[in-house]
């Protein structure tokens, strides 16, 4: 039963009402069904901290529109939301509060209640961000969503730890890590940012013991000096063989420290010598390994320094920078001091300056893990969209360091390992153990750090789907088809997951990794509260519609390249979205069927065949654009076909048809116009969800929703490739004819027979109506040559025609030539204008030479100008 539709489209009212429908009556559910093809995507599981930014957006929009293609194409479909406990993001936040509002940390409250505390804000503003995501119209399977924390995947988080850990790939040792003092944690790799900022070299002097002399070491760090336990030079290096196994003094500690030979030192670089603090730099570390260095660790974790330092401690260690340089210049010991550029590791999340300190940490041995990650991805059973994204995994991939996994904080999944109070033996159990399986004591004593948040999320696409237990989700539905996500986790997260997978289900997690860009502002920088130029897609969404930014997201955007927001954009597509209203209003209001059924072929109007086998084309490109992840592509052509061939073209050639007399006419168009928008809202759907929704529910149609209905196939006899041609020509000669008028300023009411000489004048006589109606002609012609006499004439050409058309009949000559001359005065004295200025040598010198340019070019804009208007009084005068 069809309905009217308001004159004005109000997706403010429209878009809650249709969600709400699709919710009640289930329509996201995805329920294996072994009669389909299994699709299924899981979310990458925003922060519970999370506010919807621009690139959650992009990034929900992408997967709604993969996963509302294939549910409509029939595919079983799955997309399975949740989110993350995000550890240290969390932790703050509570923290933070804790401290404002009640003046406590979370020491005052102890380890169970802070926990508490932060569950019980977990659940009052956890689901913010869900609810923000169906505003964005997002069509996920609510009834499965998933919590980084929730019993499941805990269980699963615990069972990939005691597995890894049975098989020696997860240990507990002292190494260097990443340290942030300001966090208080320990970081992976993965998560230390590294940024160019300016320093110092300081050459110190480190006397030797038997005082025949000294070695001078170069530093860009002397507040770990404190640490040194050796200096090392290169056993090629002549210059030092002899000192080699001699020792020499630490200044202002006064300690005896050896010194070694390694091939580590560069021959050549620097002094040639280079001071050893394996407690603070990893690759000092190793050689203290190789030559049985003592390990002194002297900056905390506070980032203070501590009891080793001697004078410092207590000190921050930038000022004990200060301060030890300073002794040293006063003792003598400073040699020089150079201006040095150099990278400094930051954390990620907070930015300050990360610590390299020794610690007893959790690890995974990534070597033996990465090899099969690194085969599924050059074998191309894990493929990344854009390609080149592959080799900035494999090239992370072959350099991998193992992952530190321990972190200092109480939000997390505590690491499930007891250290024994009697023995020492480490018990890490499935189960919480009560004695210890070594010697039987009853007193264990659990590790208190949790996991990095990032061990849990790598196993997010089975996890999810009920693994460790044997579902019937995960059996269809693993691996999944498809994961949609930003560049900037490539190693944080992508390839966590395909190592994850590989190890724990045998199997890759995914086929496809869709890579997309940042969001950035209208200046192309990167959205940041710091900048001030965040723009809430909300806002957006409240403003002009979901869909209307769904649509700005992606048109324009390709597969991993940042794209810019511009918010006039969201404007045009608001345009968008009230053009297809109103098309879709005006086709209902001609329309007398409740039921839309194509005619025969012969019944249908040449028009009705070219936009049939136009549509045809359409379906087929933007399913294969689809398929191909061009999503941006895939859009935009369905946006043009909407806009132009439909509502500029198809509803103006069925107008005289629809306002006729014949009713096998009038049927003929109704059922083809209303067919045509039926397909393109199909088409359209995944990415205008709502809109599509609303028209499509007031349209006569047979499948009780859009987004359950079967996706629009291509169709071997809806192809009319000579009628299409036919009406294309048709279509040629009135843009052209429109275009000539328009540069002679003639008004439509201004009618003038038109000549067409053209070698297939059958091909234009089946348009002759259209030609007069719709370019404005008194009366269509035809001939195969041109007139003998063609002056006061003006010609429209296409590529296989000329249209003739009397300039007397359509412009008052007197009129026009006089307008004619008043505009190349016009652009005569303007262009005097900037020719004085140009002539001008102070000018020309001293303007910023983009200044410069511009005249120049506004200088050429005006003489083309001239040119034109004096060829079109030449064409008059004839």
């Amino acid at each position: 039963m069809m309905k009217e539709l308001p004159k004005v489209y109000e997706p403010q009212q429209v878009e809650s009402r249709i969600y709400q429908m699709w919710e009640d009556n289930d329509c996201f559910n995805g329920d294996p069904d072994p009669k389909k093809k299994p699709f299924s995507i899981v979310m990458p599981p925003p922060n519970v901290t999370g506010q919807l930014h621009m690139g959650h957006a992009l990034d929900c929009t992408l997967q709604d529109i993969l996963t509302r293609f294939k549910r409509m194409q029939g595919y079983s479909t799955l997309w399975v939301p949740g989110t993350d406990h995000a550890g240290i993001a969390t932790q703050i936040k509570v923290e933070e509060e804790l401290r404002v509002k009640e003046g406590l940390t979370r020491y005052d409250l102890g380890r169970e209640k802070f926990l508490q505390r932060v569950w019980k804000w977990k659940e009052e503003y956890g689901n913010r961000i869900v609810e923000q995501q169906k505003k964005m119209g997002v069509s996920c399977d609510w009834s499965r969503s998933r919590f980084t924390m929730d019993e499941g995947c805990s269980k699963a988080v615990r069972e990939t730890f005691c597995e890894l850990y049975d098989k020696g790939l997860i240990y507990k040792g002292s190494r260097i890590i990443n340290w942030c003092p300001h966090c208080i944690t320990a970081l992976s790799d993965a998560e230390v940012e590294y940024v160019d900022k300016p320093g110092h070299l300081w050459y110190i002097r480190y006397p030797l013991a038997d005082g025949s002399g000294d070695l001078v070491v170069a530093t860009t760090r002397p507040e770990t000096m404190m640490g040194d336990t050796g200096v090392a030079v290169n056993p090629e290096d002549e210059r030092f063989r002899d000192l080699v196994g001699k020792t020499c003094i630490l200044p202002i500690m006064n300690r005896e420290i050896p010194i070694v030979a390694d091939d580590y030192v560069e021959l050549g670089f620097g002094t040639g010598a280079v001071k050893m603090t394996p407690a603070h730099d990893p690759n000092d570390f190793e050689v203290g390994l190789r030559h049985n260095l003592e390990v002194i660790r002297c900056i905390g974790d506070d980032g203070r320094i501590n009891e080793n330092g001697g004078p410092y401690n207590g000190m921050d260690r930038y000022e004990c920078r200060k301060q030890i340089v300073k002794d040293l210049e006063e003792q003598g010991y400073l040699v020089k001091t150079e201006p040095y550029n150099h990278n400094v590791g930051t954390c990620y999340r907070c930015h300050n300056d990360v610590e390299p300190l020794i610690s007893a940490q959790w690890f995974v041995k990534m070597e033996p893990l990465a090899k099969e990650a690194l085969r599924v991805v050059r074998e191309g059973e894990v493929k990344f969209v854009p390609e080149r994204f592959a080799k900035t995994y494999t090239n992370w991939m072959e350099n991998v360091h193992d992952w530190c996994i321990s972190r200092q904080l109480w939000w997390g999944h505590q690491i499930p390992a007891w250290t024994c109070d009697d023995c020492g033996h480490i018990n890490v159990s499935r189960e919480d153990p009560t004695k210890c399986e070594k010697c039987g004591f009853t007193h264990l004593t659990r590790d208190p750090d949790v996991l990095d948040t990032w061990f849990s999320s790598a196993l997010w696409p089975f996890s999810t789907l009920g693994w460790p237990e044997k579902t019937a989700d995960l059996d269809f539905y693993y691996p999944t088809s498809v994961m949609v996500t930003g560049y900037d986790i490539i190693f944080f997260w992508v390839a966590r997951m395909i190592f994850s997978g590989c190890e724990q289900m045998h199997q890759i997690p995914f086929h496809t990794v869709l890579i997309h860009g940042l969001v950035r502002d209208d200046k192309g920088r990167k959205m940041s509260k710091s900048l001030g130029n965040g723009i809430d897609p909300l806002e957006m969404a409240e403003k002009y519609g979901a869909d209307a930014l769904r649509f700005n997201l992606i048109t324009g955007n390709s597969p991993g390249n940042d794209t810019r927001f511009y918010t006039e954009k969201c404007e045009a597509m608001r345009n968008f979205a009230n053009k297809i209203w109103n098309a879709s209003r005006f086709v209902m209001m001609n329309l007398t069927i409740d039921k839309c059924e194509l005619p025969a072929a012969d019944a249908l109007a040449p028009e009705d065949k070219w936009v049939l086998s136009k549509l045809n084309t359409l379906v087929k490109e933007v399913t294969e654009n689809l398929d191909a992840y061009e999503i941006g592509v895939a859009s935009a052509k369905v946006y043009d076909f909407l806009w132009d061939t439909y509502c500029d073209w198809y509803i103006e050639l069925t107008k005289t048809r629809l306002q006729g007399e014949d009713e096998g006419a009038k049927l003929a168009a109704q059922n083809v116009l209303c067919f045509v928008l039926t397909e393109l809202l199909k088409l359209l759907h995944p990415f205008m969800p709502f809109i599509t929704e609303e028209i499509y529910q007031a349209l006569p149609h047979e499948e009780q929703f859009i987004m359950t209905s079967r996706w629009p196939e291509y169709r071997a006899d809806l192809t009319f490739p000579e009628e299409e041609a036919a009406m294309e020509a048709v279509m040629d000669t009135i843009k052209a004819i429109r275009a000539r008028r328009a540069e002679m300023n003639v008004p439509p009411s201004r009618k003038a027979e038109v000549l067409i000489v053209t070698a297939t004048p059958d091909v234009y006589a089946q348009g002759r109506h259209f030609i007069q109606r719709l370019a404005y002609a008194s009366e269509v012609k035809f001939a195969d040559a041109a007139p003998a006499d063609v002056s006061g004439m003006v010609t429209a050409v296409t590529h296989n025609a000329t249209a003739y058309l009397p300039l007397s009949e359509l412009v008052d000559i007197a009129a026009e030539l006089e307008r004619i001359r008043k505009e190349i005065e016009k652009a005569q004295n303007g262009l005097r204008g900037v020719e004085q200025k140009l002539s001008n040598e102070k000018f020309v010198s001293r303007a910023p030479e983009a200044v410069v340019n511009a005249e120049r070019e506004k200088a050429a804009k005006y003489k083309e100008l001239i040119a034109k208007l004096e060829e079109s009084a030449k064409a008059m005068q004839a």
